[in-house]
């Protein structure tokens, strides 16, 4: 039977499946109890192009999950990322419908249905999520919670990200077909900055870059939600596969070398410093200076920067994030990528991994893991009605953000 209070997040990438369940307390408060992870061969750029790899790399990280929980969970907070990924911000406006102009609750349902309408994706796309940022009454912003308050117009800026349904319904269908259920659908850097981002870094201004396998997924945050999202399509195993190319060694060991003793630029390899590097088919190593490797490592992970100062240029908003860039993922392991960012993109940069977390946290502290926790973060604030995280097809996804906004006002009331 599935334990009460326990709350699983499933993170499909490319190169791993990671699978956390953690238990909720009475104050929201999340205390992770059981962890797994299993080699990702279904996918491809965050695509499954192999059904069965990946519902097998889903039930192994599943049930290596749930041995050490000691429990079973069926449903699961998943992530979603890839290039078929769209996001745009969209307004809506009504009049107050009361005639001594008191807001309610119906209005809000109205207001977030008009900015639905005013971005309705195409019939081949999904919504994933429909994120209300700020609401205004009468022009003034700001507004969190506008039930209530008088005004004759109430306006209200989303976020609204899509996905091409056929792709979501492979990730729907390999869940289901591991024997989970799909609590709810989340895009990745959302989960990440969950993990990493304080309230602070959130409401000044900060991007996060999460360079998986084969994406770098991009959220930027301000004034506390988000306000642009973006999936590239590059991330670190182009790096491994660069090293492997390049040192004429297995993958395995190339990214082996790119953790262990790879750096983000030459100049961060001491001068004579050697390695050991195996060839393919050969037990007998080859000694190499380690500024041959970072020659390897540096021209990708510039075309990264490239990439995401382009992206953060086209969205608009590069000149609202004093807060800079976090770095997650597993490329974020890398030594010196903090520094090489910062360099590159001319704003500050740190590494991000999962923090304000208790029970197995030595394990999830981790760049790897900060999907995977912020996951399972979402699910517990979803589940208390602290915040409202609701996605699904067309008019659903805002109805059912709406009913747990709600239930959040009503808690707090």
């Amino acid at each position: 039977m599935p334990k009460k209070g326990l709350v699983a997040g499933l993170d499909i990438g490319t190169t791993k499946v990671c699978a956390i369940a953690g238990e909720v307390d009475e104050d929201g408060e999340v205390h992770i109890v059981g962890m797994g992870t299993s080699p990702s061969l279904g996918l491809r750029k965050g695509v499954v192009v192999d059904l069965d790899a990946t519902i097998k790399a889903i039930e192994d990280a599943v049930e290596r999950a749930e041995r050490m929980a000691g429990a079973r969970f069926t449903p699961a907070f998943v992530s979603v990322s890839g290039e078929h990924i769209a996001s745009a911000n969209s307004r809506g406006i009504v009049a107050v419908s009361r005639s001594d102009h008191e807001i309610e609750p119906g209005d809000v349902s109205r207001v977030v249905e008009a900015a639905r309408m005013n971005a309705l994706p195409p019939s081949d796309r999904d919504l994933i999520h429909l994120l209300p940022r700020d609401f205004m009454v009468d022009g003034q912003d700001g507004v969190r919670n506008p039930v209530g308050m008088f005004g004759a117009r109430l306006e209200v800026d989303a976020h609204i990200v899509t996905g091409l349904a056929t792709i979501l319904a492979n990730v729907v269908k390999c869940v289901q077909e591991a024997g989970l259920e799909v609590e709810e659908l989340v895009l990745e850097p959302l989960a990440s900055a969950e993990a990493i981002l304080s309230p602070a870094e959130r409401e000044l201004g900060t991007v996060v870059a999460d360079i998986g396998g084969g994406t770098t997924s991009i959220g930027v945050f301000v004034g506390g939600g988000l306000i642009h999202s973006a999936i590239l399509p590059v991330g670190g195993t182009h790096i491994t596969n660069d090293i492997a190319v390049g040192l004429r060694t297995p993958v395995s060991e190339a990214e082996k070398l790119k953790i262990r003793v790879g750096a983000a630029s030459p100049h961060m390899a001491a001068e004579g410093e050697l390695i050991e590097v195996f060839n393919v088919g050969d037990r007998t190593p080859r000694i190499l200076p380690r500024r041959v490797l970072c020659e390897i490592i540096e021209p990708r992970l510039s075309e990264i920067m490239s990439l995401l100062r382009a992206e953060l240029r086209r969205s608009g908003y590069g000149h609202l994030i004093p807060g800079g860039i976090v770095l997650t993922g597993g490329t974020a392991l890398l030594q010196g990528i903090a520094q090489y960012a910062s360099e590159n993109l001319e704003i500050p940069a740190r590494p991000g991994a999962p923090d304000h977390v208790t029970g197995v946290t030595e394990a999830v502290r981790s760049p790897i893991y900060s999907t995977a926790v912020g996951l399972v973060q979402i699910g517990a604030r979803e589940r208390s009605g602290m915040r409202l995280l609701r996605q699904g097809n067309g008019s659903k996804g805002a109805m059912g953000w709406l009913r747990g906004f709600f239930r959040a006002v009503l808690q707090g009331a």
